[in-house]
């Protein structure tokens, strides 16, 4: 039986196709969007569009949140698309408060027997902060050496008060996307392109990455599986040093690799942003493997030839 899964978010990259993944499932698929339910044309059969705005969680919206399976929240600023001016920083932390401050309190307004029975809720590995070659999993404690941190763990919190309500919530700490839309890796792969690749900064630091398809994959099984709550990492299991990254890339572009982005340089140029090169986590994703799940792309060798163009070997199943 199609059950009921509402997507706060679901127009962006990852909403997307999390979206046609559910509804190529049989379910019910509610985006909710800031744009007019006319202007969401991509959505995939079997999902439609209902507009939304978080500050007015009594709204007609939220009537959709009504005995959904899953609300899965994606909503909120993108974080490396402009520069972070101070306006820019507060916006990252305030869109997702606002989002998911709005979702809960639509939640706390229904009956207790017809709220939602999840809350999936978008997060990120920087919740980690900059902990050098310390191996972290869902257990590990919160870091507070970089902005992001601060962001994760506040979003974090915000969507943990639906837990007295009675709704399961689940934090989806995600590392590095990969995917042939991946803006961050085009941006990455953009001096490989150009035969001036290579490390960034010391390429000592941790990058925990995992492929769009596998994202998708781990979001289903959050909503689906009824005993996940709480952190669950969103990270393929081989987290690889930058150096390792950079390497990868330039192979799967025909490339070399031996080009060091000196790490004062990119401070100058990105200041506060260059954190999202510079600060690196070695994350592994117990709760999904406990829970049996497959990866499609457990390598990064072939999650980098599928993202970057090139055949790939067939991924894991």
């Amino acid at each position: 039986m199609a059950t009921k899964a509402v997507l706060a978010g679901g127009t962006g990259y990852i909403g997307s196709v999390l979206a046609r993944v559910l509804a190529e499932g049989g379910h019910d698929v509610v985006v909710l969007t800031r744009r007019s339910p006319a202007g969401a044309s991509a959505l995939p059969d079997g999902a439609r569009a209902v507009r939304w705005n978080p500050a007015q969680p009594g709204a007609g919206w939220a009537a959709e949140l009504r005995d959904a399976a899953a609300v899965i929240n994606l909503a909120g600023t993108n974080i490396g698309a402009r520069p972070w001016t101070p306006g820019r920083r507060r916006e990252i932390l305030d869109s997702r408060l606002r989002a998911t401050g709005g979702l809960v309190e639509a939640m706390a307004a229904l009956p207790a027997g017809e709220r939602p029975k999840a809350l999936v809720s978008a997060s990120g590995v920087d919740y980690f902060g900059e902990r050098g070659d310390e191996t972290l999993d869902e257990g590990s404690p919160p870091g507070d050496s970089a902005l992001l941190a601060e962001v994760c763990g506040r979003w974090e919190a915000a969507a943990r008060r639906a837990e007295p309500l009675g709704v399961r919530v689940v934090l989806m700490r995600t590392g590095l996307v990969l995917s042939r839309d991946s803006l961050a890796l085009r941006l990455m792969a953009m001096p490989f392109r150009l035969f001036a690749g290579g490390p960034v900064g010391s390429g000592r630091q941790w990058v925990s990455w995992v492929h769009l398809a596998d994202v998708a994959g781990l979001y289903v099984l959050a909503a689906r599986e009824g005993t996940i709550a709480g952190p669950l990492n969103v990270v393929a299991p081989e987290p690889v040093p930058n150096a390792e990254l950079a390497r990868e890339i330039g192979r799967a572009l025909r490339r070399p690799s031996r080009l060091r982005a000196p790490a004062p340089l990119l401070r100058l140029a990105l200041r506060r942003q260059a954190e999202l090169l510079l600060v690196g986590h070695r994350v592994l994703p117990r709760v999904a493997l406990a829970h049996g799940y497959a990866y499609r792309y457990p390598a990064l060798a072939a999650a980098l030839a599928d993202s970057l163009g090139r055949s790939s070997p067939a991924p894991g199943r």
